[in-house]
């Protein structure tokens, strides 16, 4: 596409090093950047579309990390709600550059203090991209 910086579109498979699955992307844009992305030599991976993956672990205890990308700069808001939909907590609330991201619940309230086992909704809303997945915390 002229003058977008994208010099390609390719799908692969990435191991994590930090034990998480493999990922997968597809339409992965090639971009010379700045940006706080994923790089693959000097080149740097912009996702093409918005995402929120599964949690990792899940279920889990004491901590999980939520991965999420983002094709554009926007302002993200990322929330954890009970079953009931009562807010626990807020993990986003910021503006974020174009890339993939990831933020860790350690299983706590906006106060602080441990909630208990059960099921919780995490919720990203970024732009006009609202998404919510289930967690399973079990202590």
């Amino acid at each position: 596409v002229s003058g977008s910086g994208v010099i390609a579109r390719m799908t692969f498979r990435a191991l994590s090093s930090d034990g998480t699955p493999d990922i997968q992307l597809h339409n992965v844009r090639l971009a010379n950047s700045n940006a706080d992305v994923d790089r693959l030599g000097d080149v740097a991976l912009l996702p093409d579309e918005f995402g929120l993956a599964d949690n990792y672990p899940n279920p889990f205890n004491p901590v999980t990390k939520i991965r999420f990308q983002l094709p554009q700069s926007s302002h993200v808001t990322m929330k954890i709600y009970n079953i009931l939909g009562q807010e626990v907590a807020t993990l986003v609330n910021r503006d974020m550059s174009a890339g993939f991201h990831f933020v860790r619940w350690n299983g706590t309230n906006s106060l602080g203090k441990r909630v208990a086992s059960g099921i919780y909704i995490y919720r990203i809303e970024a732009g006009n991209f609202k998404m919510s997945k289930k967690m399973t915390l079990i202590k």
